[in-house]
C-alpha cells in the first residue's frame, strides 16, 4: 500500500533522510520510533505530498506523491502533529466543512460526519466550539476528520503528544479498533505507544532505518546481548568477586557498585553465551556470600532502542 524507495531529504548541507527504503503491506500497523528529529516527521511529510524528496520517491496504492499528489491525498487520513483546527468552528460545522473539502456528497457527507463522530466518541461535543475543547477532544475532532472520507491509508503523527494518562488509553484504544480496516502509520518517539498498537516497528535515528521488525523480533534481537544482576555483601576491599565474575565464559565487562554493606554487580555477556546464572550462583556458593538478588535482564524495546540511538549518534 505504501512504496518508499531510497528516500532522501536534504535540508542545505544536513541531510534529515538518508536513503530510506520501506514497503509497507495493506492493512499493517506500522510504528515509526524514534527520538526527536530522527526524520519521521519529514517522511511522513514526503509520503502525504507536503515535502518534495531530494532523491528517491514515495507512493501509496501505487500513486507518486509528487506527480501524482492529489491521488495519495483521496487515499490518506492524515493527523499531523500540530493538528490544525479552527477554533471558533463547532465540532460539527467543522467535519461537514471537511466533507466539503474532500469533495463528498451532501447525503454522504451527512452520514460521514454522524459516522466519525460516533466513532471518535464526540457525540457530546458535536455542538461545541472546538476552542474550547480539551487537548484531547481536540485531538479527536483532528483524527475525525482524517477518517471523514474512510481513507484506506491512515497516518498519525504523535497522535497523543499533550494528552493525559487517560486521554492515551482512548486514543490507543481507538487505533487499536481502526487496525485492519485501514493501513495505518503511526509515528512516535514513546516507546510503549508503538508497542501496544503496532504489528510492525522501525526505528529510525539519525534520518537512517536502523531496525525493523515485529515487537517479537526485536525484543529477541535486543536480548541478544545479555545482562545480569547480582548483588551479594563482601568483605571490605575484597575486590576477588568481581575478577573471577569477569573471568566466566563469555563474560565482556562488569560494573560493581557499593551500596549499604552490599556490591551490586552487573555482568554482561555476549551473544549466543547461555544461561550464567547457574556459574553466578556457583561463584556466590563457593565464597559463602549472602545474596540477596540475583536475575537474568530479558531483552526489552528500550534496551534496543536507547542502543540504537547510541550508536547512531557515536556514528
Amino acid at each position: 500500500m505504501i512504496e518508499i524507495e531510497h528516500l532522501t531529504k536534504c535540508y542545505g548541507s544536513f541531510q534529515a533522510v538518508r536513503d530510506v527504503s520501506l514497503s509497507i503491506p495493506k492493512g499493517q500497523v506500522l510504528g515509526l520510533l524514534g527520538p526527536n528529529g530522527a526524520g519521521k516527521s519529514t517522511i511522513i511529510r514526503i509520503v502525504t505530498g507536503y515535502l518534495p524528496p531530494t532523491a528517491g520517491r514515495a507512493a501509496v496504492d501505487g500513486f507518486d506523491s509528487v506527480t501524482q499528489s492529489h491521488d495519495v491525498r483521496r487515499r490518506l487520513g492524515y493527523l499531523p502533529e500540530s493538528n490544525p483546527l479552527y477554533a471558533e468552528m463547532r465540532v460539527v460545522e467543522y467535519l461537514h466543512f471537511r466533507g466539503r473539502l474532500f469533495g463528498l456528497p451532501r447525503e454522504d457527507r451527512r452520514r460521514a460526519v454522524e459516522r466519525v463522530i460516533e466513532r471518535c466518541w464526540l457525540s457530546e461535543m458535536r455542538r461545541r466550539q472546538i476552542g474550547r475543547l480539551s487537548k484531547g477532544y481536540r485531538q479527536r475532532v483532528g483524527l475525525a476528520a482524517a477518517l471523514l472520507h474512510n481513507p484506506p491509508v491512515l497516518i498519525l503523527d504523535e497522535p497523543t503528544s499533550g494528552l493525559d494518562p487517560i486521554q492515551i488509553r482512548e486514543t490507543r484504544h481507538l487505533i487499536r479498533e481502526l487496525a485492519g480496516e485501514h493501513t495505518m502509520v503511526l509515528s512516535s518517539h514513546i516507546l510503549p505507544e508503538v508497542e501496544v498498537t503496532c504489528d510492525r516497528i522501525v526505528i529510525i535515528a539519525r534520518g537512517a532505518i536502523r531496525a525493523d521488525g515485529t515487537v517479537d523480533q526485536l525484543r529477541q534481537k535486543a536480548g541478544e546481548a545479555q545482562r545480569y544482576v547480582l548483588e551479594v555483601q563482601t568483605p571490605p576491599g575484597d575486590a576477588g568477586v568481581r575478577e573471577e565474575l569477569g573471568r566466566l565464559p563469555g563474560v565482556t565487562k562488569v560494573d560493581a557498585l557499593a551500596a549499604d554493606g552490599w556490591m551490586r554487580f552487573e555482568v554482561s555477556a555476549a551473544a549466543g553465551t547461555g544461561d550464567l546464572r547457574e556459574a553466578l550462583g556457583r561463584v556466590v556458593g563457593e565464597r559463602r556470600l549472602p545474596c540477596r538478588e540475583l536475575h537474568r535482564n530479558t531483552g526489552s524495546l528500550e534496551q534496543l532502542f536507547v542502543r540504537i540511538t547510541a550508536e547512531a549518534e557515536a556514528a
